[in-house]
């Protein structure tokens, strides 16, 4: 059996000081009213006010090319930054798609010329990726999509429709897993490729899919006969599943599969703590344990990361164990404060459970289904 090892990562005094940078800056910026703390914000928290102000600071793309607009900072840094603004609840899920994944993919296999276009404005805070997997009737079975990209002179006419679609809304692009060549039954993960696809392209339509709190955040994308140019494909014809499954590691193992619904711990602490019921910190603790341990865990898939390792194994595990952590917080909260959950409640505790209660089932779903990830982590440590 493999034996999976992730680094003991310590932090050192330069990192910890930009940690209070950080968290005084949102501080200062929950106080003047330009954000409300929200659980599961890196998902449904969008304000491109908000992501212009990173981005002025440096703070989207931090660890890419300084040509490309980022600051050659660490992939610990970049995790820093990503846990204050999780904990904090704020409003950053205009950029994160493009600064999670988007922009490393683009980085990894994208031509001098997308990298040109594309990093800078991201960078900014001015430009925002939505990522084309899903599909009704193929479920976590990827390799059945159906959207087919057909070749035409000066480049590729797509036709298909994608589900779940993470604010296609608000986003200007969306990278697009397709056919470029008919399905081998016997290969059915070939002849995949990615296409980056203007949003705001003739033939595309957006439809909403609402959450139970009436939220907009999900979307159906309709592509109908879309023109998408040959410099809008992403790396090799063909070679588009092993593209995507490196792109589904940086999804995988961030501090946002653990801490979307860390708001509500803290403010369940915060209260306990005024209340001095000892009972209640004792349940708190045992969920600050778990959450130490697993945020260790990430940190160290981050440093790998960082040394260009293989972390889809140990990225699967995390995001298995994180998001059933994320979903445990919600009940075990319940049982320990007297609430009335609303998204409309004007007690901080009360809407926080609401959100966490009501996006929770999504947990173990976005990012690969929890069946999807044991398989991954099944296979991983079975082979030499």
């Amino acid at each position: 059996m493999k034996e999976l090892q992730l680094p003991l990562v310590r932090l050192t005094p330069e990192q910890e000081a930009f940690r209070h940078e950080v968290r005084s800056f949102l501080d200062e910026e929950r106080k003047k009213g330009t954000f409300a703390t929200h659980a599961d914000s890196w998902l449904s928290g969008y304000s491109a006010e908000f992501s212009k102000m990173l981005g002025k600071r440096g703070w989207i793309g931090m660890t890419w090319p300084k040509e490309y607009g980022g600051s050659e900072r660490s992939a610990i840094d970049r995790y820093i930054l990503t846990e204050e603004l999780l904990a904090a609840g704020a409003p950053v899920a205009s950029h994160w798609f493009a600064d999670r994944q988007s922009g490393p993919l683009l980085l990894n296999f994208g031509t001098e010329e997308q990298k040109d276009f594309f990093l800078p404005k991201i960078t900014k805070g001015e430009c925002f990726f939505s990522i084309g997997l899903s599909e009704p009737n193929s479920g976590s079975d990827l390799a059945s999509l159906k959207t087919r990209a057909e070749k035409v002179e000066g480049g590729w006419v797509v036709n298909g429709m994608k589900t779940w679609t993470s604010g296609a809304h608000h986003s200007h692009y969306m990278i697009t897993l397709c056919r470029t060549s008919p399905q081998d039954e016997k290969r059915r993960h070939d002849g995949m490729s990615q296409l980056i696809i203007d949003l705001s392209a003739e033939g595309v339509s957006i439809r909403p899919i609402q959450f139970l709190t009436g939220e907009h955040h999900f979307n159906e994308v309709f592509l109908e006969n879309v023109f998408v140019p040959d410099n809008r494909v992403i790396g090799e014809v063909g070679n588009g599943w092993k593209q995507g499954m490196l792109e589904l590691a940086y999804e995988r193992s961030g501090p946002e599969r653990i801490l979307s619904t860390f708001p509500l711990l803290q403010e369940a602490q915060r209260l306990l703590t005024e209340q001095q019921d000892q009972k209640g910190l004792a349940e708190v603790a045992k969920l600050n344990a778990r959450l130490w341990s697993l945020r260790n865990m990430s940190i160290g898939v981050a440093q790998m990361l960082e040394g260009g390792k293989d972390v889809a194994l140990a990225a699967s595990l995390v995001k298995d164990l994180g998001t059933l952590f994320e979903q445990s917080v919600a009940e075990a909260v319940r049982l320990l404060l007297p609430m009335r959950p609303s998204v409309t409640a004007e007690r901080l505790l009360d809407r926080l459970m609401a959100e966490s209660v009501l996006h929770g089932p999504g947990f173990t779903i976005r990012g690969g289904t929890t069946e999807i990830l044991r398989g991954i982590v099944a296979k991983g440590v079975a082979s030499a």
